[in-house]
């Protein structure tokens, strides 16, 4: 008799981790439906793909704008900052963002040189292209 009054109070077991399930599952799609219809998900920018490259001769700094990658036609300018202070004594090739345009700085021989290359591109937006150490 025991077994009996054991086997029918599990029947209710099933029913309650249905509707738990249920009700999970409800609330995550509300969510997900919730971010498309809100647009939760369209703050994203775009990544643009070009390359840059510096090397260090004695006490002079070469930066290369190689012009690689898919989206070199969309640039539009090039800013070159060394150890943190905005490098102003280049060509206006490298300005305009021209392929193969060189950059050259003074920096100090044996010492680690911290260039970023940031490209300005024809939609307004601006993206490192080159953090580096010379």
């Amino acid at each position: 008799m025991i077994t009996d009054h054991f086997l029918k109070e599990e029947d209710a077991v099933s029913p309650v981790i249905g509707v738990i399930l249920m009700v999970a599952i409800t609330v995550i799609l509300a969510a997900v439906i919730g971010a498309f219809v809100f647009g939760m998900g369209a703050n994203v920018e775009r990544q643009y793909t070009v390359s840059a490259t510096a090397n260090q001769v004695s006490n002079t700094i070469r930066v290369v704008y190689n012009g690689g990658g898919p989206d070199a036609d969309k640039v539009t300018g090039l800013i070159a900052y060394m150890n943190g202070t905005l490098c102003t004594n280049y060509g206006t090739g490298f300005e305009a963002g021209t392929v193969g345009a060189e950059a050259e700085f003074v920096g100090t021989a044996g010492r680690h040189n911290h260039i970023v290359v940031t490209a300005e591109f024809i939609d307004g937006s601006d993206q490192v292209i080159l953090d580096t150490y010379v």
